[in-house]
């Protein structure tokens, strides 16, 4: 049994004898953990009677949703980001605020398996019941984000979670879907230069709207501060995200927990100019149309490969490819030609 099927097995289970949506949208409104954490291993199954049933319950709450300030925070492996949100999250639940960590983990593109190993990387806030941790499979999805992380956010901000965390896989895929369901999205780097500048204009740096260099502690403390110079100038020769803001570039230590006021003054300024400016409106406008279209896609694929008149095609197809007896392009073609959906 693949690992992906494991998962999907360990969901199925999990979701027999569920109290209707009715109970589990009460639940979470109430702020009940044991309910959240079923109504979230809902929206992940890829059960059509229970994604019927999410939806209902995802309509049930999304009232209460919507007013939390969504964090996304990536880096390559290594760069300190499970360690950072430990420390970062707990001054949060310390300063009196309910944070929500929807950690992602990479899914294993030959088992379908996935790590779902952050809470251990997380002792500080596993334990705190001002917070809630929810490793997530990628299952595949561009961006390192989980397939329902958008349906996630929605149940944990109407749970009363006023800030949500997202952290992404960070190794080597685009980012764009990350940067594009968050308000404000920070990248944390490694201290070095040099080579680390080069293809900037191409990399995730584009997306950003905070820059840190982690790991600013001991004998890494001037390579912090000269790579965060270097970021600086680099920066000044790219187009910002919004027009008002210059991402600002920071040094600090998430291990050592220096810095991490200033990243979150630096998060609360960047919320505070975006409400003025409307700019956050606007943003979660454009999300919304994002989300709608990345549903419709993955919908119409569920629908395409499971239909019983498209998936023989489709199968069919797949074996002229493998076999190299018809080009990808041609196959797509013949296949949307097929359906009545060809131009």
């Amino acid at each position: 049994m693949t690992g992906q099927s494991q998962d999907t097995d360990r969901n199925l289970r999990a979701l027999r004898g569920q109290p209707d949506a009715e109970a589990l949208a009460a639940g979470v409104l109430a702020g009940e953990r044991a309910l959240l954490a079923r109504a979230i291993t809902l929206v992940e199954s890829q059960n059509r009677a229970h994604r019927a049933k999410a939806q209902d319950v995802l309509d049930r709450v999304r009232h209460a949703a919507g007013n939390a300030i969504r964090i996304g925070i990536t880096g390559v492996p290594g760069v300190g980001k499970s360690t950072t949100i430990d420390q970062f999250g707990t001054n949060l639940t310390e300063a009196g605020h309910r944070i929500a960590v929807l950690a992602v983990d990479p899914t294993s593109q030959r088992s379908g398996g996935s790590i779902l190993g952050d809470k251990t990387r997380m002792s500080k806030l596993s334990i705190d019941r001002s917070a809630f941790i929810r490793p997530s499979p990628t299952s595949g999805t561009l961006g390192g984000v989980a397939r329902r992380t958008r349906e996630t956010m929605t149940l944990v901000e109407a749970a009363g979670f006023d800030i949500v965390l997202v952290e992404t896989v960070g190794v080597g895929q685009s980012e764009t879907t990350v940067a594009d369901m968050v308000d404000i999205f920070v990248v944390l780097l490694l201290p070095g230069g040099g080579d680390d500048l080069q293809g900037i204009k191409k990399g995730v740096i584009e997306l950003a709207d905070l820059v840190a260099i982690n790991k600013a502690d001991g004998d890494n403390k001037r390579r912090a501060e000269r790579t965060a110079g270097d970021y600086r100038s680099a920066l000044t020769l790219l187009t910002p995200v919004e027009a008002d803001w210059r991402p600002p570039v920071l040094t600090m230590s998430g291990l050592e927990n220096e810095g991490l006021t200033q990243l979150w003054h630096e998060i609360d300024k960047h919320q505070t100019l975006m409400q003025k400016t409307g700019a956050r409106a606007r943003r979660r406008a454009r999300q919304a149309l994002s989300w709608m279209d990345d549903l419709l896609g993955d919908e119409m694929w569920q629908r395409l490969v499971h239909s019983e008149k498209a998936k023989p095609l489709y199968e069919n197809l797949r074996d002229q490819v493998r076999r190299g007896d018809i080009a990808p392009g041609r196959a797509v073609d013949r296949l949307l030609e097929k359906l009545g959906l060809s131009d």
